[in-house]
């Protein structure tokens, strides 16, 4: 009767505690959220999870996208025959400057090469659609449908009609990920338009932008515009970047509070455009990296005694 002593197994399997469980799994996700953010590991994966993941998004918008095609479809019939009126009328008011342009625009490039001065940059890029927004609430980050596959790096500027709407922050094989000039992370520098002042703009994440290290008694006023300076090396200098709504200054602080909203359309759903990289600058002069790193001393010659 050997069968008898042999005690049967147990019914339901009893494994390791639910409690070391979970915190082995909460250990293991902090490991790589570490390491990812030290050493950059998981980018090659986080591009591959996209390259698979990417068709399938655009396969579960496609219903939406469709119905707002068609009420954008109908709702802009009328607008765009209006619009073609306007335009028509437009053409025929600026008929005369426009036949100068081309005149004009060959009398600067003589009086520039007369005068030496360097041919300004040509703003070059190509036209991206903006598909979503991140997931991340604390962001302002947009994807578009633009990736490596259209030559897309990080760092390009993107702009629309009215001015600067971000930079190129991270790029997948069909798409790419820009970071909004209101987000927390971003800074461009700027100047005012009217004074030529000189300074950095900070996102809020909220919407509006700060523009910082400004004197209090700057010659910064309300309703002033907010241009980019090109002194980064990545955005071009001219193109719109906010506008001044608030100036606060008080005699307790150094520096005066000024709030700006941005021009372009940054939190709007549409096209943007992807500016080509910027040519890499010239090498500053020996001097003048000797300057920024600071003073130069000057040899003392030695006093001869007689």
């Amino acid at each position: 009767m050997a069968g008898i002593d042999h005690a049967p197994p147990p019914f339901f399997k009893r494994g390791p505690a639910p409690l070391a469980l979970l915190t082995f799994y909460i250990a293991i996700s902090l490991a790589l959220f570490v390491v990812d953010l030290r050493f950059k590991s998981l980018e090659l994966l986080r591009q591959s999870i996209s390259l698979v993941v990417d068709p399938l998004q655009r396969v579960a918008q496609t219903p939406g996208s469709l119905v707002d095609y068609a009420g954008q479809y109908l709702q802009g019939m009328r607008a765009l025959e209006q619009e073609n009126a306007e335009l028509k009328h437009a053409k025929l008011t600026q008929a005369p400057d426009l036949q100068r342009l081309a005149q004009l625009e060959a009398e600067n490039g003589r009086l520039r090469k007369l005068l030496e001065v360097k041919e300004r940059e040509q703003a070059r890029g190509q036209v991206a659609q903006i598909l979503y927004t991140a997931r991340d609430p604390f962001a302002r980050r947009i994807v578009v449908d633009k990736g490596q596959q259209a030559g897309i790096v990080a760092g390009q500027p993107a702009i629309d009609e009215a001015g600067i709407v971000g930079q190129v922050t991270r790029v997948f094989p069909f798409s790419a990920e820009i970071t909004l000039i209101t987000d927390k992370d971003q800074v461009v520098p700027v100047q005012v338009a009217r004074s030529g002042q000189r300074s950095v703009v900070y996102g809020l994440g909220n919407g509006y932008l700060e523009l910082r290290f400004m004197p209090a008694n700057a010659d910064v006023q309300v309703d002033d515009i907010l241009v980019t300076s090109g002194l980064d090396g990545v955005f071009l200098a001219g193109f719109p970047v906010a506008k001044v709504v608030a100036v606060e200054r008080d005699s307790a602080y150094s520096f005066a509070r000024i709030v700006c909203v941005p021009l372009a359309g940054v939190e709007n759903f549409g096209e943007v455009m992807v500016l080509a990289p910027r040519q890499a600058l010239p090498e500053r002069p020996p001097e003048a990296a000797a300057r920024a790193d600071g003073p130069v001393r000057k040899k003392r010659r030695p006093v001869r005694e007689d």
